[in-house]
């Protein structure tokens, strides 16, 4: 699992986290910060803030609202004078279940893609929408917006668009017709197109090559459609689609993400679809594939695996069992605490849980130590629903049988 997919993985969990904590009433804070912002001007503002919670009509809730606000103040001290290199979302409040107990936690949450805003908020649940952006696409594409005069590249990171590069045709600018014959004038307005083209190949080498995922071409007429089809460009830069705008310029590039919603989002699931269906291929033919928690542990533990798939809907725990007597360490994957409830009932009474973490996080750690690739197979496609209903959700790819 490269380094991106894994943040990504790991910011997914943590906001599905949070997500699921609740307040019993408005006293759950969130405090994003970006990098740019000094700690200072945060502290002020959270001062300001626990000011105004003494307006607060409930007393437990003034009471819990005004806490959290100095946990976090607390907090705040431990980054110096300026937040980490992408900002940083701090999460507290009481997220106790009880009412008759309070439990303020605070939770740290470090992005991988930069915090664009300041943000405070305090409400029944925890505010998530900017985390939850960043899952929709971290990947960078390359847009092109162009026309026969003139051309816009721009790159598309998340929901950020960052203007790179404008070039103009001189095609038209620096031809005249003169005495010229209609032959020779006509071939020189290709020269001209064809060296304009060329010159937006250039640039999408130089922007483009090794740096994004892909290129979606944009503009109106059919500057775009010869452009394509001359493909003065690094055959390594692939094109994802082709778009009508009515622009060229920054306006162009919008309408080229408004767009293209449907073309990014069909990357991660082309891919996902061609490595589940490799998978099934192998599993059914007998081939170089296994599943299930025992049989891909085993490979995992023998390198006989070559790459690990793990569905991010696994919801099964690995729990680590001790017998106080004898000292023996025993593992049970278990879907519930009222599973594992059931079997230490069954084991007996000198049977204690000495550690327990979620599953998908044990099989990617034992990856990871082995050196074995790890791909996470999402829960929402076609694809990735039959492998988590027909394949427990775990498999793996051999290098031998």
């Amino acid at each position: 699992m490269d380094s991106s997919t894994k943040l990504k993985y790991e910011l997914k969990k943590q906001v599905s986290f949070l997500s699921e904590l609740k307040g019993s009433g408005t006293e759950l804070i969130s405090v994003y910060i970006p990098a740019s912002q000094p700690i200072h001007e945060v502290a002020n503002k959270l001062r300001q803030e626990a000011g105004q919670a003494s307006n607060i009509k409930s007393k437990s809730t003034r009471k819990n609202v005004t806490d959290a606000l100095e946990k976090i103040l607390q907090h705040l001290k431990t980054y110096g004078n300026v937040a980490p290199p992408s900002g940083v979302a701090i999460f507290c409040g009481n997220v106790s279940d009880n009412p008759s107990v309070v439990d303020i936690r605070l939770f740290a949450v470090y992005p991988p893609e930069p915090i664009a805003v300041s943000i405070y908020r305090c409400d029944s649940h925890f505010f998530l929408e900017p985390l939850e952006r960043m899952l929709e696409i971290t990947e960078s594409y390359g847009i092109v917006v162009m026309d026969g005069r003139e051309c816009t590249l721009a790159e598309l990171r998340g929901t950020t668009t960052r203007i790179l590069h404008r070039l103009n045709s001189t095609a038209h600018a620096k031809i005249r017709k003169g005495g010229q014959s209609a032959r020779r004038y006509e071939r020189l307005i290709e020269e001209s197109i064809e060296f304009y083209y060329k010159r937006i190949g250039e640039a999408m080498d130089r922007y483009f090559l090794n740096s994004v995922k892909g290129v979606i071409i944009g503009g109106p007429g059919p500057a775009k459609e010869n452009f394509v089809k001359m493909s003065p460009f690094n055959y390594q830069i692939k094109i994802l689609g082709v778009v009508d705008t009515g622009y060229t310029d920054e306006y162009g590039v919008r309408e080229v993400v408004a767009k293209s919603g449907q073309i990014l989002s069909q990357q991660e699931a082309i891919k996902e679809k061609e490595l589940v269906d490799r998978f099934i291929k192998e599993v059914v033919t007998g081939g170089l594939a296994t599943y299930g928690e025992a049989e891909v542990r085993r490979a995992l533990e023998s390198k006989q695996a070559e790459k690990l798939l793990v569905s991010e809907g696994l919801k099964y725990m690995r729990v680590k069992l001790k017998d106080t007597t004898t000292g023996e360490e025993s593992f049970v994957t278990v879907k519930s605490p009222a599973e594992l409830e059931e079997k230490l009932k069954a084991v007996g009474a000198t049977i204690q849980i000495e550690s327990q973490k979620p599953l998908i996080d044990d099989l990617i750690e034992l990856a990871e130590k082995m050196g074995v690739e790890v791909e996470i197979i999402s829960k929402e496609s076609a694809e990735g629903a039959q492998f988590l209903g027909s394949f427990y959700g775990v498999g793996a790819f051999l290098r031998y049988k």
